[in-house]
């Protein structure tokens, strides 16, 4: 039995589920998720507690019933609490603002690259520029816009310049071995 697809959801209050065959429609304070699972995982939602139950062992049944209970669980924490991800900016120069609901990065080209956020997305930016929170209801929305701000500058392994995850390391290089 998989670990993570046993495992019911707890619904909190405030969180309403309607399930429709492989449909799951999940409305919170929020915001409102709503997705097609495989029509073959059982999806039962009982006394605020969601599980997740697979018709057979077979390889393909065992790989879905995790990734259905924790996709459930994605939204309905989504839509309660809410995700975040925080990038840090180092480098000379380097800095974010918000203009609006935009955000403005100046990293080192010629003209500074704007984010508009996508409907469920915000963005906040400390007051030194140097931090950047994406927040949002849908975890895989967040990632997916978080991985593209990084993109626009990812860090270089000499300096250590560049947009990162706030928990990520980076491996740093030497340089020229004969300077010095």
């Amino acid at each position: 039995m998989s670990r993570i697809g046993r495992l019911p959801v707890e619904v909190p209050q405030g969180v309403n589920i309607k399930i429709k065959g492989s449909n799951v429609r999940v409305k919170g304070p929020k915001g409102l998720l709503e997705h097609t699972f495989p029509a073959s995982m059982k999806i039962s939602f009982k006394d605020g507690v969601v599980t997740v139950e697979r018709p057979s062992d077979a390889h393909e049944h065992r790989a879905l019933h995790g990734m259905t209970r924790a996709l459930i669980n994605n939204m309905v924490v989504g839509v309660s609490k809410g995700f975040e991800k925080i990038l840090e900016i180092n480098g000379v120069g380097y800095r974010a603002e918000l203009s609006g609901k935009k955000l403005i990065l100046n990293v080192g080209y010629s003209h500074p690259v704007e984010f508009e956020p996508p409907e469920g997305i915000s963005f906040d930016v400390d007051s030194r520029g140097r931090q950047i929170k994406v927040q949002g209801y849908d975890k895989a929305l967040v990632g997916q816009i978080a991985a593209d701000i990084r993109k626009v500058r990812p860090p270089e392994p000499y300096k250590g310049k560049g947009i990162k995850y706030i928990d990520e390391r980076i491996r740093r290089k030497a340089g020229k071995a004969g300077k010095v």
